[in-house]
């Protein structure tokens, strides 16, 4: 990665592009549905596999135990450790 500076010492970095892939995952005690972005040229596991603390999610709708939502939000960081299972979007049957 390239880091440029301009004269008031402002970083600039090359931008990574991301692929969007919809995802429904499941914590101990709700479901999210929303969006998990993946670096071009990456698998969907290798971002949950990544070491970071946390997973972003975009376009998040959280659902209860009973199916109802009780979050909608444009962005939210889900802690992996809560994580149980992840189903790419992609791969649902119905």
């Amino acid at each position: 990665m390239s880091y440029e500076y301009n004269d008031k010492g402002k970083i600039f970095t090359d931008v990574i592009r991301k692929t969007a892939f919809a995802a429904i995952i499941q914590t101990s005690l709700n479901r999210i549905e929303g969006f998990i972005h993946v670096k071009e040229g990456d698998r969907f596991k290798d971002e949950l596999d990544y070491g970071g603390m946390f997973l972003a999610v975009t376009d998040a709708k959280v659902f209860d135990a009973n199916g109802n939502i009780i979050i909608e939000t444009k962005f939210l960081s889900v802690a992996r450790s809560q994580i149980i299972w992840v189903i790419p979007g992609e791969e649902l049957k119905k």
